[in-house]
């Protein structure tokens, strides 16, 4: 696979999906208006994707590791330029809810395959500069996209926000189909299609009873269910979906533990920091996002610094700091009033953060072997996609005894990751300092900040400010 094909492709794709997260929140009120929508189906627009996605994040990684990781990558971009064309000409609301959930299998398709084409073109020790840029550039996405969105929406209607996805699906996805790829080792072990199925139930439920609004008992008792059928299966099967060397692992189990605890705390936090800024403090949308600008600049810096901290500290001591750096940030935002006192705390929620996210996602999927790349890929986005919506689910049934209460018990909630960090391995498996090789993405979290440009965001996503 050509490398700087490989970067370009992994760039393009990853920013298509964090740009179409942050547009789509500055345009649903303008949605809800022309189209006669209530609240309810509004959130839908958002829930049918983020549902979607959650389910078939882990099996679509496992696609890319059987049929090859570009050639997934090629469906999924086309697929996701394709329903975002569609969602332009909808003629009313439940085509636009039907194409969003359209958009997030092919979104699910998508996201672990940019993992996989890094990992499948570098080497261990060549990927630090690939996934520094890759990182960056979604930081940029994120932070550019309420601005992109609300240019396009005062001056070409909500429909034009989607119509951003499409001529980089083409550009990315036709070259993606029209190159030659070899068939990846291990190309003929079987797919687990039961327990896929098992998986994206599971997981489907999980998600979805956690951003109802009540949260659904009934689809948690379907999500436990499942979930030990699922067990039971894997541990019986011949091929299983989630293969033992990656889901055995104890490093591996202890860094997706602290994905989800990190991305939980700073997304619930998000949510609290809407009503702080905006109600509790009176600020305008605009001046509220001003205030968090700072958490998005240092997300960007600390996975950029965070390499240079695994080669000192390793990944055990540079996770352990992180987290508690962040559990800090919630703490002072707790206290915050003034601007001073604001920025700092959104300083500290993106040093913590971004550097959590590079320490953590390198033992999940660097030390993946080629083969299982596409699944370990997955797994963290999976992580990425439970923890949000059980941060702003906490969040949401706390709020009502005032932000402080909430931030408080958030900040628990990131400290809760300090003895899961320590289960992780001090260096990597070669002797190496754990981690010199890179960073991961910024996650859909991160496109939370987006939700303190738009006070009526915790209506419309069901509790889930800024996700897609």
């Amino acid at each position: 696979m050509n490398r700087r094909w490989a970067l370009a492709s992994s760039v393009a794709g990853a920013v298509a999906v964090a740009l179409d997260g942050t547009v789509l929140t500055v345009a649903q009120p303008r949605l809800q208006r022309e189209l006669g929508a209530s609240f309810a189906e509004v959130q839908w627009t958002s829930t049918a994707y983020l549902v979607a996605v959650a389910g078939l994040l882990v099996f679509a990684g496992r696609l890319g590791d059987r049929y090859g990781q570009q050639r997934v990558f090629a469906l999924g971009m086309l697929g996701f330029g394709a329903a975002s064309a569609g969602i332009c000409g909808a003629p009313g609301v439940g085509w636009v809810i039907g194409l969003r959930a359209v958009q997030g299998v092919f979104g699910a398709l998508l996201q672990p395959a940019t993992l996989g084409m890094l990992r499948a073109a570098y080497p261990p020790d060549r990927l630090a500069r690939p996934l520094a840029l890759r990182t960056a550039a979604i930081g940029l996405a994120a932070a550019a996209g309420p601005l992109v969105g609300g240019a396009l929406v005062t001056g070409l209607g909500w429909r034009a926000v989607f119509l951003v996805n499409v001529l980089p699906a083409l550009v990315f996805g036709l070259p993606a189909v029209l190159r030659p790829q070899r068939p990846p080792a291990g190309s003929r072990t079987p797919l687990d299609v039961p327990g896929a199925v098992l998986l994206a139930v599971t997981l489907a439920c999980l998600v979805h009873s956690l951003t109802a609004r009540p949260a659904s008992a009934a689809g948690l008792a379907v999500a436990a269910v499942t979930a030990a059928v699922l067990v039971r299966h894997e541990r019986r099967t011949a091929s299983p979906l989630l293969p033992p060397a990656v889901i055995g692992s104890r490093a591996a189990g202890a860094a997706l533990g602290v994905l989800v605890v990190v991305s939980a705390a700073l997304s619930g936090t998000l949510f609290v920091a809407t009503y702080l800024l905006q109600r509790r403090l009176g600020l305008d949308p605009l001046a509220g996002s001003l205030r968090s600008l700072p958490l998005a600049v240092l997300v960007v810096a600390s996975a950029a610094l965070c390499p240079v901290l695994l080669r000192r500290f390793g990944t055990r001591g540079t996770t352990t700091g992180a987290t508690a750096l962040l559990a800090l940030g919630v703490l002072v935002l707790s206290g915050a009033r003034s601007t001073p006192a604001l920025g700092c705390a959104f300083a500290l929620l993106g040093a913590g953060f971004g550097t959590v996210m590079v320490a953590a996602t390198q033992v999940v999927v660097r030390r993946a072997e080629v083969a299982v790349a596409g699944v370990a890929g997955g797994l963290q986005q999976t992580a990425l996609n439970i923890g949000p919506a059980l941060g702003v689910a906490t969040a949401t049934a706390l709020i009502g005894a005032g932000t402080a209460t909430a931030l408080l018990a958030l900040a628990a909630v990131a400290a809760l990751g300090v003895p899961l960090a320590r289960a992780l391995p001090r260096t990597d498996g070669d002797g190496t300092p754990a981690g010199s090789d890179g960073a991961p993405e910024v996650p859909p979290t991160v496109r939370g900040v987006a939700s303190l440009t738009n006070p009526a965001d915790e209506r419309v996503h069901g509790g889930v400010p800024g996700r897609p």
